[in-house]
């Protein structure tokens, strides 16, 4: 196959039958390579939320080719039979809002998913505090998210989503909620992180302070993307 990252292909989605049929994905073309950060924007009801939706097998596409890592997921079909362990093993997922667990702790938190998938206790938490420290947060490694501020909640968050070391990250709108520093800092993470762990990101965003930094941006309008080049931000 010769392709790793994220890889789509004629990618399309109707919801309903007949008249009242709905083509929120009419024609997605989409290629992020490994260690890339890719911007996706457009207006609501766009088809932004179907994609990333589909792209994290969250709902099964009408039809086109998906591949994830070096692995066809989906070809007019599922071509994985368990799609919760493909969205626990190949994909990482970095919301809006953090989603942690408030009876956990930090470092639990982003153990939790590889402890699920069968790693040992010590090795995850091992594992989490690796990445805690290479995020900047492993002084909180005992806090409680309720003892954490915006911008060490999402950087555990990002943690979780990188701690079963996936292929794909998709983040859905992760900087909303930050100010103009604290949302430049998330960004230059998930580019850190994206070239240490070879990992291709996706990033949904309506945030006008980060779009100048992606140097790939897919806009989608009525279903169909089209590809625009920038220069982006040097955040090495």
């Amino acid at each position: 196959m010769g392709y790793k990252g994220i890889h789509i292909e004629s990618l399309k989605k109707r919801y309903g039958s007949g008249d009242t049929a709905v083509e929120a994905l009419k024609n997605v073309d989409m290629q992020v390579a490994p260690g890339e950060v890719v911007g996706l924007i457009g207006p609501s009801g766009s088809g932004k939320s179907t994609l990333l939706k589909s792209l994290g097998a969250v709902i099964e596409p009408t039809a086109g080719r998906m591949i994830l890592g070096d692995e066809v997921i989906y070809d007019d079909g599922w071509k994985v039979k368990d799609l919760r362990a493909l969205r626990r093993d190949k994909i990482g997922f970095v919301f809006q809002a953090p989603y942690l667990i408030p009876f956990l702790d930090v470092t639990d938190n982003v153990a939790l998913l590889p402890m699920l998938a069968g790693v040992s206790n010590s090795e995850a938490r091992k594992r989490a505090v690796k990445l805690l420290k290479a995020l900047d947060v492993e002084h909180r490694a005992k806090a409680m998210p309720s003892q954490l501020s915006g911008g060490e909640q999402q950087r555990v968050a990002i943690a979780r989503g990188l701690i079963n070391r996936p292929p794909v990250i998709l983040a859905d709108e992760p900087t909303a909620p930050l100010d103009s520093e604290r949302a430049l800092a998330v960004i230059r993470i998930l580019n850190d992180m994206a070239r240490q762990y070879e990992t291709a990101i996706i990033i949904v965003t309506h945030d006008e302070k980060i779009i100048p930094t992606f140097k790939r941006i897919y806009h989608i309008r009525d279903g169909v993307t089209y590809e625009e080049v920038g220069e982006g931000r040097n955040f090495t």
